[in-house]
């Protein structure tokens, strides 16, 4: 059965907290049209802010993405995984595994803060979005509404 992964990564400092860039990341897409990608990758789009949030597109091996998939024969078992294990906030309580049927999709988001080890720079974020479709599907399915979204985003103050 066909899986189809895409991971749209956002991220952010303390700049863009507040005002017009904060705008301007809050108006990010967290869903993008499907380039061809091989067998085994997924559609990696990275929007930082150092760029203006302009998404900048690539491919990286399933094996890279902080998902895990399984293909259960009749559905497919998807679970975010919390990474790095460091970052804020703190998730206590996560959602199980969502089980998605052929023709289904999920858009599974978890965000982060970060700061640096001796606290000289100052806070950096990031919003990871995974996007992932169950069975064929066409090239603006993550331009539609989910079937499942597992909103895992907390206070990252």
């Amino acid at each position: 059965m066909d899986i189809t992964v895409q991971w749209v990564k956002t991220s952010w400092t303390k700049q863009s907290r507040g005002g017009e860039a904060a705008a301007r990341r809050n108006a990010a897409p967290v869903g993008f049209s499907l380039p061809q990608v091989p067998s085994g990758f997924a559609h990696f789009v990275q929007m930082p802010e150092r760029d203006g949030f302009e998404p900048r597109s690539s491919q990286k091996d399933l094996r890279q993405i902080g998902v895990s998939l399984r293909d259960e024969g009749d559905r497919l078992r998807v679970l975010a995984r919390v990474e790095p294990l460091f970052g804020l906030p703190p998730r206590p309580r996560r959602p199980s595994a969502i089980r998605l049927l052929p023709g289904q999709w999920v858009r599974w988001q978890l965000n982060y803060r970060f700061t640096s080890a001796l606290g000289i720079r100052g806070w950096s974020y990031w919003l990871d979005t995974f996007n992932i479709a169950y069975g064929l599907v066409d090239r603006d399915v993550f331009l539609s509404e989910p079937t499942v979204i597992v909103d895992e985003c907390g206070p990252v103050r």
